[in-house]
């Protein structure tokens, strides 16, 4: 029987088969079939008493909501309680950062016939920086997938030299990278190529966006997994620690320049952002 208090798919699940929730991902969530109970969610007001005295188990929580467990021939009943306002069934949870690409349409076109990767493809990232140590940005031989990177927050003059046309922060390039990379221990790497990302914020969004997936790790490789990497370190001059739109303008500057230095496309992500502007509400 349908219930109004009763979510639609709950009513769906309840209606179906058995054969029929075993085919469904989603029909049989909730249900334990040796039992023949369901775990649901429940939105309540006033005492609990009388749902606890059908339900096998009930967990209260904050804001007039409960877990509670109850056999499926008694969740009729639990309808009817006046003090019930609403049940539904629990929903599976996924890692989104798997989701994430499948919900945007990525994995179709990463496999055949179209197999796109990004290969002969710059991906720019503006953010706090890389680390490029790690094996997501390097091909498979070792060496670095990063063509350029700039750092802005580093000492033009003292830690390096500042990229051609700019006066602030210093540039490394894919050589600077891979001799890094090469040398025996961390901190030797952070002599050559000094520029680190501190938040780790720009190595996630790198990772998304580009990320090879590493060796045992291939379910979560990026959306440009064969694509190069121009990476800006956006500068923080202020003491709020954040970098400004000055930066940010450079930033963009430098990665066009590069683009047309290289003749290859770019793809720009910016993860950076702010609330400026009218927040009127208008009617």
């Amino acid at each position: 029987m349908e219930s109004q208090k009763r979510e639609n798919i709950l009513n769906l699940a309840l209606d179906a088969t058995e054969e029929e929730r075993e085919r469904s991902i989603e029909l049989d969530v909730g249900f334990a079939k040796e039992e023949k109970e369901w775990t649901l969610i429940i939105k309540y007001s006033g005492d609990l008493q009388e749902v606890r005295e059908i339900a096998s188990r009930v967990t209260p929580l904050m804001g007039g909501y409960a877990v509670i467990v109850i056999k499926e021939d008694r969740i009729n009943t639990l309808t009817e309680f006046p003090q019930i306002e609403y049940i539904e069934k629990p929903k599976r949870l996924f890692f989104e950062v798997a989701e994430g690409k499948r919900v945007s349409c990525i994995n179709p076109v990463q496999r055949q016939p179209l197999s796109l990767t990004g290969a002969k493809i710059f991906v720019a990232i503006l953010d706090s920086g890389i680390d490029y140590e790690r094996e997501d940005f390097r091909n498979p031989d070792g060496t670095t997938r990063i063509r350029a990177l700039w750092d802005q927050s580093l000492q033009n003059g003292v830690d390096g030299i500042a990229p051609k046309g700019f006066e602030v922060g210093v540039e490394y390039n894919q050589e600077d990278i891979n001799k890094a990379l090469q040398a025996g221990t961390s901190e030797e790497r952070k002599q050559i190529v000094k520029s680190q990302d501190f938040s780790g914020h720009g190595t996630a969004v790198a990772g998304v966006a580009a990320g090879s997936g590493s060796k045992d790790f291939g379910q979560y490789r990026g959306v440009a997994p064969e694509s190069e990497l121009l990476v800006v370190k956006l500068g923080t001059p202020d003491r709020e620690g954040f970098p400004r739109t000055t930066e940010l303008m450079m930033g963009l500057d430098y990665v066009m320049r590069k683009a047309l230095e290289y003749r290859w496309p770019v793809a720009i992500n910016l993860s950076f952002g702010n609330t400026y502007g009218s927040h009127e509400q208008y009617k």
